[in-house]
């Protein structure tokens, strides 16, 4: 009898071998180990392919469909490295603890602009947040508030804001990115009520998080997508110009065309319109900061 081939999508790796969720015919919501044919590219979570699978539970995949999109970073090689494609958008996690810094998440949302993808920001442990102490956070919210960022607050530990969360992700494929220990796992577990993702604590030495999820993985969540990255604690930017650096920061590419010079720098040059907008107060300091960091690290 002749095998047959399905669509199906690339749900997480193992090794040299990947789970495949088929999605149509007899065999569809089944998962199976496939390798992948040495003509095929690297395949990563969320790839659409066609599979044949094989009567000892391990298939081959025959071929893989174009990406609508992908998200991934960039190597010290300056090689792109996908972790996840065909999203709808991508979530940026926060916390109270490992402490947040405005310039990580400026380097997400320049990736995530460069790659056309919808963005909004999360902020867990809000349980543990000290209003008092932790003015930077409050400042951070403040900033991306102000620009138009769609916010949402939550705690995984004790369920706040999940309501509101679960209707942001309805009908949606999205991947989950951010600092390690910010408690991704623990985001899913809490949205599934089924511990599903290992969950790591924070390192005493260095208050830092530790990595618990070393390979990307797709959930199916209520009605909802969650894709689960490894957890990074620097995004480095390389292979991108000048402009899509600009377009990460819309309020400042929005001046940009106003400065005198037409190859201003805008850090001393007259009549420079960013200038003039930090002085009014149009731009934040400390996104200008973010920018002028990112720009630098392109030198």
């Amino acid at each position: 009898m002749k095998e047959k081939n399905y669509p199906g999508r690339v749900i997480t790796h193992y090794g040299n071998q990947l789970e495949v969720e088929i999605l149509d015919g007899p065999l569809a919501g089944l998962t199976q180990r496939c390798h992948q044919k040495g003509n095929t590219s690297r395949l990563v979570t969320g790839d659409l392919v066609t599979c044949r699978p094989g009567s000892t539970n391990t298939g081959v995949i025959i071929s893989q469909s174009d990406r609508i999109n992908a998200f991934g970073r960039f190597d010290s090689g300056g090689k792109f490295k996908p972790l996840a494609s065909n999203l709808d958008c991508v979530l940026v996690v926060i916390a109270a603890t490992p402490k947040a810094y405005i310039n990580l998440v400026d380097r997400y949302l320049v990736a995530l602009r460069k790659l056309e993808l919808d963005a909004f920001l999360l902020l867990n442990k809000v349980d543990l947040i000290d209003e008092n102490k932790d003015q930077s956070l409050q400042r951070m919210l403040q900033i991306y508030g102000d620009l138009g960022y769609p916010i949402l607050k939550v705690s995984a530990k004790s369920g706040i804001g999940f309501e509101a969360l679960g209707r942001q992700l309805a009908g949606q494929t999205t991947v989950l990115v951010g600092q390690s220990g910010v408690g991704k796992s623990s985001l899913i577990n809490r949205l599934g009520s089924y511990k599903s993702a290992k969950v790591g604590n924070l390192s005493q030495t260095k208050y830092k998080g530790t990595h618990t999820t070393t390979t990307t993985r797709l959930y199916h969540l209520k009605n909802f997508d969650l894709i689960d990255s490894p957890g990074v604690r620097e995004f480095s930017l390389t292979k991108v110009t000048k402009q899509e650096i600009l377009s990460g920061f819309p309020e400042i590419q929005s001046l940009a065309t106003n400065c005198k010079f037409r190859d201003c720098s805008h850090r001393g040059e007259p009549y420079c319109a960013i200038r003039e907008g930090l002085k009014s107060g149009v731009v934040f300091q400390e996104r200008y900061d973010s920018y002028q960091n990112i720009l630098g690290n392109l030198d």
